[in-house]
């Protein structure tokens, strides 16, 4: 789903995209996109001559062994969300042979779930997307136990991330955990086209 949380911010004093679970936006515009990331990953891809770029926020709905596979179920969720992110980034405009992708988030922050190892699932699927699509990796800053908050500039390509290490409120884990369940509910429909 298109992030639709725009705003203006003063710090940086450009337009600004919220971006929450399950969502993407991209521009050709000088602007920042904006996510907090907990076991959820967020791809910051861009057209490094252009600047036309963009982020997505998305985590794998369950954490079945048995369905681990490119092709499962669980897998069509994340590969959904890199093909809407490198599709909308075309139409745009953007060159696929000149994408450069920064990858945040993977933490293991959801109490009670650090055995499912969710984050480390949504950033080993993401890493695998990408090398499968030949799309460089220029930066990553995945796992570990704190959540993040992710600034991304796709003009320039600049990334600035905050380790959230003092949480004051669960709305970053209550984001996440009704994103998971409204995952585990929907049946996965439509065909999901990957790139060569």
């Amino acid at each position: 789903m298109l992030a639709t949380n725009r705003y203006f911010d003063d710090r940086f004093n450009l337009d600004a995209a919220k971006i929450l679970p399950g969502e993407y936006y991209v521009t050709g515009r000088d602007m920042v996109l904006v996510t907090v990331l907990g076991s959820c990953v967020s791809v910051c891809l861009r057209d490094k001559l252009s600047g036309i770029g963009g982020m997505n926020h998305f985590m794998l709905p369950d954490s079945g062994a048995e369905r681990d596979s490119p092709a499962s179920a669980s897998a069509r969720y994340g590969a959904y969300a890199m093909e809407v992110l490198v599709n909308s980034l075309i139409k745009l405009g953007a060159h696929r042979t000149l994408f450069e992708a920064k990858v945040f988030g993977g933490g293991n922050v959801l109490p009670g779930m650090t055995m499912l190892n969710i984050g480390q699932r949504n950033a080993d699927f993401a890493l695998h997307f990408l090398s499968v699509e030949k799309i460089r990796v220029a930066a990553r800053d995945l796992i570990d136990i704190y959540p993040r908050k992710v600034y991304y500039f796709p003009k320039s390509g600049k990334v600035l991330v905050k380790k959230l290490r003092n949480i004051h409120n669960d709305t970053i884990f209550e984001r996440e955990l009704d994103y998971r369940s409204r995952l585990i509910k929907e049946e996965v429909q439509g065909e999901v086209e990957l790139f060569a």
